[in-house]
């Protein structure tokens, strides 16, 4: 299930965002989580599954699209088709806008949609 970030989820989403190479380095870490919890343009949400977090989108909103600047699931969760869910969920949510990637998270994205699973 998508929930939306708040900041009593903040350990949980730095550890998420630490899988992304990117966010490997502790002061770019925090400048991330401070991103998405001062502009409002920027939204993180996490994957639970019964009580845990396993996993994390975020996106960057703009007139037409929203764009997927951070995505990542807890490495014991991959090759289930979570990033699919994931992906689609927040898709559904931001419709009818259109959805970009980075360069950073384009292969997640196209490996995600590889791995489609019935809903």
């Amino acid at each position: 299930m998508l929930i939306k970030y708040k900041n009593s989820y903040r350990k949980i989403a730095m550890g998420l965002l630490s899988f992304m190479p990117s966010e490997r380095d502790f002061k770019q870490l925090q400048q991330t989580i401070k991103t998405y919890e001062e502009d409002p343009d920027w939204q993180l949400y996490l994957w639970k599954r019964d009580e845990d977090c396993i996993g994390l989108i975020g996106i960057k909103l703009n007139e037409q699209t929203f764009t997927v600047h951070h995505a990542a699931i807890s490495p014991s969760f991959r090759n289930e088709g979570l990033g699919h869910l994931m992906i689609e969920s927040v898709r559904e949510l931001q419709e009818p806008l259109a959805m970009c990637s980075t360069h950073k998270t384009k292969d997640f994205l196209e490996k995600c949609w590889e791995k489609q699973v019935p809903f």
